[in-house]
């Protein structure tokens, strides 16, 4: 699988592109916003956009998901289902942080731990991640090794939980329980900020590593 990580929005969120070597037919993850970088980074890459996934839906992350599915007739795989307020207050999270207007949508395929989703040939398991948000997901291609966590891991922390149904003790397990056991090679990509391997914060993260009880 190979992917490029595309920043978008005033809240530098990592959108990914990712796409499957042999059909060239790829995805975007979490495409909050500035979707015309977003179409021109699919054309530099030569893919063909197939699906939108989503890791949860706070605005950053969701909020050019309805535009970008019209404009090319994708379908809408994830996030779990109980993100599904998120979703609907898309529109008021918008005028809050002063983002351009975004509308409510409705997934095609909501997903559930255990599934999987595919682009081209390649495979990525969904793991259940609940804590920053109640539906959160997180992709994992077993083969290159590689998982996007959007807001449940980042480099050096973890994702923020006073939002509306959000819940550390929660996220802290979804960590520890669904994450680490993937393996410490595995390299991440997180929402913000660089990527980093589940080794190195098992080692170093002051809120998730192993020296933290």
């Amino acid at each position: 699988m190979q992917y490029r990580i595309i920043p978008v929005t005033p809240f530098e969120q990592n959108c990914s592109l990712i796409w499957c070597e042999r059909s060239l037919e790829a995805a975007i993850v979490d495409p909050g916003g500035d979707l015309d970088r977003l179409e021109s980074a699919v054309s530099e890459a030569g893919v063909t956009l197939r699906k939108i996934l989503l890791t949860h839906t706070h605005i950053d992350h969701a909020g050019g998901t309805a535009e970008l599915a019209r404009r090319h007739d994708l379908p809408i795989e994830g996030p779990q289902e109980e993100d599904r307020f998120w979703i609907e207050s898309l529109p008021e999270q918008a005028e809050r942080f002063g983002f351009p207007p975004a509308e409510i949508f409705e997934p095609d395929r909501w997903l559930n731990q255990d599934e999987s989703v595919t682009v081209g040939t390649e495979q990525l398991q969904v793991h259940y991640c609940p804590g920053h948000t109640p539906g959160h997901v997180v992709f994992f291609n077993e083969n290159d090794r590689v998982a996007i966590v959007g807001d449940v891991l980042f480099k050096g922390s973890v994702g923020r939980t006073d939002f509306p149904r959000g819940d550390h003790a929660t996220l802290i397990a979804s960590i520890r329980q669904r994450l680490w056991p993937l393996g410490d090679d595995v390299t991440f990509i997180p929402g913000h900020g660089p990527t980093s391997t589940f080794g190195e914060e098992r080692s170093s993260n002051p809120f998730v590593g192993d020296h933290v009880a």
